[in-house]
């Protein structure tokens, strides 16, 4: 019997090994594809003009009102973007999963749409519908007189494009996280004499902190990084993925831009580390 226990620990070392061997070369590149930019980034962006070591690009991403201006918009751009989509995906998953209306197919194809357009893709449609001479504008020109929601190349104009690639994502996360919870908690508070909203504010959404938390990280995370769309639309509009892109193409500002490459690197890792965390939150919360 211990022969056959050691055989079979040896067998499984021997197996071990071999996996080991064979992800060694693989998570080597992975770690080189990973680390080796954010090192030489962060290494440039302590890089002068001379060629000494400082911290001045650093500095003036905190400090010159341009790019502090700048990262202060993506910050509060980011921020309402997660916002809206929060409310808007959570009431939107909420219909599909609880009420389950006749079109609840159509509503999760229709969200699934948007999800296989590129950054650009997304802008260019919303020039179509809120640019000059967009839909919209000619439709309240026929209607009122006067062209509204000429937003496009606006900050909302950009807020609008970014919730349109956000909202799907968010509400398909959120509507597999609520298929998780057991309804019968909702079914007993409303027996006890609760009302809908109370039922949705104390009962489900506790149970969604977890999912709410990773679902707020990912799109804080995927809106302070989008460039696409803003690229299409921020011809007028501040924000600090287009000016990394101004400097390194257009003034050739290398260690600048690295310096704001880095800043924005990290803000997003913190974000998409809280977004992991509760991911794991969740997961062990459903293994109890």
């Amino acid at each position: 019997m211990n022969r056959l226990r050691l055989l079979g620990q040896k067998h499984v070392r021997v197996q071990f090994s071999t996996a080991a061997a064979l992800l060694a070369p693989l998570l080597l590149v992975l770690l080189a594809m990973l680390f080796i930019p954010l090192v030489v980034l962060a290494a440039m962006g302590l890089r002068g003009a001379d060629g000494a070591l400082t911290l001045d690009n650093y500095l003036a991403v905190l400090v010159n009102p341009r790019y502090r201006n700048g990262l202060l918009t993506s910050i509060g751009l980011a921020s309402a973007v997660t916002t809206a989509t929060l409310v808007a995906s959570t009431t939107l998953a909420y219909t599909v999963v609880r009420d389950q209306p006749p079109a609840t197919a159509l509503i999760r194809a229709l969200l699934t749409f948007p999800l296989s357009f590129p950054g650009i893709v997304v802008g260019f449609m919303t020039i179509i519908l809120f640019g000059r001479t967009g839909a919209l504008p000619a439709l309240t020109q026929q209607l009122v007189g006067v062209p509204l929601l000429q937003i496009a190349y606006t900050l909302p104009g950009l807020f609008v494009a970014y919730l349109y690639f956000e909202i799907p994502r968010i509400t398909l996360a959120l509507a597999e996280a609520i298929e998780q919870v057991d309804a019968r908690y909702e079914a007993a508070a409303r027996t006890l004499g609760a009302r809908p909203v109370q039922v949705f504010v104390l009962v489900l959404l506790p149970l969604l902190r977890s999912a709410l938390i990773s679902s707020s990280a990912l799109a804080f995370a995927t809106s302070m990084g989008a460039f696409g769309t803003a690229y299409t639309l921020a011809q007028r509009i501040t924000i600090l993925p287009i000016q990394i892109y101004d400097a390194y193409t257009v003034s050739f500002e290398f260690e600048l831009a690295s310096a704001m490459a880095v800043v924005l690197g990290l803000i997003t890792m913190v974000a998409l580390g809280v977004y992991r965390a509760a991911v794991g939150s969740a997961y062990q919360q459903q293994e109890q």
